[in-house]
């Protein structure tokens, strides 16, 4: 399979199978889908240039003959029209023991802000405002490290609501988790997802000795971000997290940290939040689509994709200028890896929910993920019992890219891993489906990821040609 398209001025041949990116010119894209039937068939090059001949494009004999060598030769090589080898792998999925290595602790169903697209209803989660006691959360811990095989690095993310609320209970579950590493051989990432009002020095010093990582929610401009993200009582939230969040990133030396905001219908125009984002001064930016049904007025609808797409194209065009500039950004969308990337699993399943990761209430019971809490068909088990429901284990296993039809043929399907399983499930009413809003944006994203690669790299050759 190959998916070729056209940005920045570039034009771009992506072999889905195999990674392999081409940046070629106009006779070589031209032809490169026309051999694909051709090779892939066993036609020889000169059939296949008789067969090419009858579309008459504007080229000239000799032209296409060097060209269709050419073609043939990086199919040769299995960097044009290789093979899918993966599809073999999903059969052992189901057999593999279940090993869990991250937690989504819900230190606490409770917030300081209210939100309007809060899938966590201001922090409750469906259910009741609750704050994670000392000891479940320690129960927590002690079944992810009985449950994570030979694993070594496990990851714990402290989440809400607002996991400051519950602050003591953070710091004494990460002494809790440093006293299990030398005993059992483990080491603990922590991270914090955090909206910065209750943030302070003390929190900060911590934040930075012992969080590996801490995402700072922030939507943008003030008028956006104060809009969506007020008080309880109306009032915005911007100008009193504003600073302290450039004082992290600042105290992080710009890495191990992102803000990260949602846009929705309310701010189409969202490159602009990303580029204000870059403007005070953040470096690492993840601003994402809001995921809700078109039953909300802020909800992202099918007539507002056009203006998305081309959003995504001004925003890659001006991280390519800041980057010439010297005053560069990384947005989370647009980070993929060409030369190596996550294993074949990662590939195939995506995030790991129900199976690698859980989220855990406050008051212990288990769940695939954070979205899925408060769905009692998806309760998995708790603190005390561990999974007792291996079913959901198993579903979630073999959720993957061969199981949705809509992913199997999709170019994107080994750089989204087939979407996130809730969205499926909240808009189709199972796992193995795909939200199709998400998924154009998501082929936009990796398509300006590759061309911003491109770009980079011919002006990193064209800079060592002239120091050369």
């Amino acid at each position: 399979m190959i998916h070729c398209y056209k940005s920045g001025g570039y034009n771009i041949v992506l072999d889905v199978n195999s990674g392999s990116v081409h940046v070629v010119d106009d006779i070589v894209y031209d032809l490169v889908p026309l051999c694909e039937k051709p090779y892939l068939d066993g036609v020889s090059k000169e059939q296949a240039i008789e067969l090419i001949s009858k579309h008459k494009l504007p080229y000239e004999q000799s032209e296409v003959c060097e060209v269709v060598d050419e073609i043939y030769e990086l199919a040769g090589r299995r960097q044009l029209y290789t093979e899918d080898i993966y599809e073999k792998y999903i059969t052992d999925f189901k057999g593999r023991q279940t090993v869990v290595k991250a937690l989504c602790l819900h230190i606490a169903h409770d917030c300081n802000l209210a939100c309007k697209y809060c899938f966590a209803q201001e922090g409750e989660y469906h259910g009741r405002r609750a704050l994670m006691s000392f000891e479940v959360g320690k129960k927590a811990l002690d079944f992810l490290v009985a449950n994570s095989g030979n694993r070594v690095n496990l990851e714990v993310d402290f989440f809400g609501g607002e996991p400051l609320m519950n602050w003591q209970v953070v710091k004494d579950l990460v002494a809790y988790g440093r006293s299990l590493e030398k005993p059992h051989n483990k080491k603990f990432r922590f991270t914090l997802t955090t909206n910065g009002v209750l943030l302070n020095d003390e929190i900060l010093d911590f934040v930075n000795k012992e969080m590996g990582n801490i995402v700072l929610s922030i939507d943008g401009r003030k008028e956006v971000h104060d809009f969506m993200r007020p008080h309880r009582g109306g009032q915005g939230s911007y100008d009193e997290i504003v600073p302290k969040f450039q004082k992290v990133a600042e105290s992080r030396n710009q890495m191990n940290y992102y803000v990260r905001g949602t846009y929705t219908r309310h701010n189409l125009d969202f490159a602009k939040d990303v580029m204000h984002l870059a403007d005070l001064g953040f470096k690492q930016i993840s601003v994402e689509p809001v995921v809700a049904p078109d039953t909300e007025d802020y909800a992202i609808r099918t007539e507002d994709i056009p203006k998305l797409l081309a959003q995504y194209d001004e925003l890659a065009a001006d991280m390519i200028q800041r980057r010439k500039e010297g005053r560069g950004y990384n947005f989370f969308h647009f980070m993929i890896d060409l030369q190596g990337g996550p294993c074949v699993a990662k590939r195939l399943s995506g995030c790991g929910s129900g199976t690698e990761y859980l989220a855990v209430t406050p008051w212990g019971d288990f769940y695939p993920c954070h979205q899925f809490v408060g769905n009692e068909a998806f309760l998995m088990g708790n603190v005390d019992d561990g999974i007792t429901r291996e079913d959901i284990c198993d579903t979630f296993k073999l959720c993957n890219v061969y199981a949705k039809p809509e992913c199997r043929n999709c170019f994107a399907k080994f750089y989204c891993s087939g979407g996130c399983a809730a969205n499926s499930y909240n808009f189709h009413g199972h796992i193995n489906d795909v939200y199709e809003i998400g998924c154009e944006l998501q082929r936009k994203r990796i398509e300006c990821a590759i061309m911003i690669k491109a770009a980079l790299d011919e002006e990193a050759i064209k800079e060592e040609n002239e120091q050369s």
